[in-house]
């Protein structure tokens, strides 16, 4: 890529794009509220995860759910690569 093109990934996602993420449902036993919480993880940039973790908790959605070890979401992604920024707004919203 040439230094003078921007590298673009896509326009600015409204609130009501974000919101959609709030109406994912599990597919088996899995906790509603840990399964919402991972797809807006791996769908959202971090500017706009932020923004979802407000909408999440304004809607009574439990920030520290955990999966069937006992594991939070933040605890999982803590061992991710790369996600430093998604612990910081995770734990800047109060996730344990």
């Amino acid at each position: 890529m040439r230094k003078d093109k921007e590298k673009v990934i896509g326009e600015p996602m409204t609130d009501e794009q974000v919101a959609v993420f709030l109406q994912a449902r599990p597919y088996a036993d899995e906790s509603a509220d840990l399964h919402v919480l991972v797809r807006a993880y791996r769908g959202l940039r971090v500017e706009d995860f932020e923004r979802f973790l407000v909408m999440f908790k304004a809607e009574g959605f439990d920030l520290n759910a955990t999966d069937e070890q006992g594991r939070t979401f933040l605890q999982t992604a803590k061992n991710h690569a790369q996600s430093e920024d998604y612990v910081a707004v995770l734990e800047a919203a109060g996730a344990r």
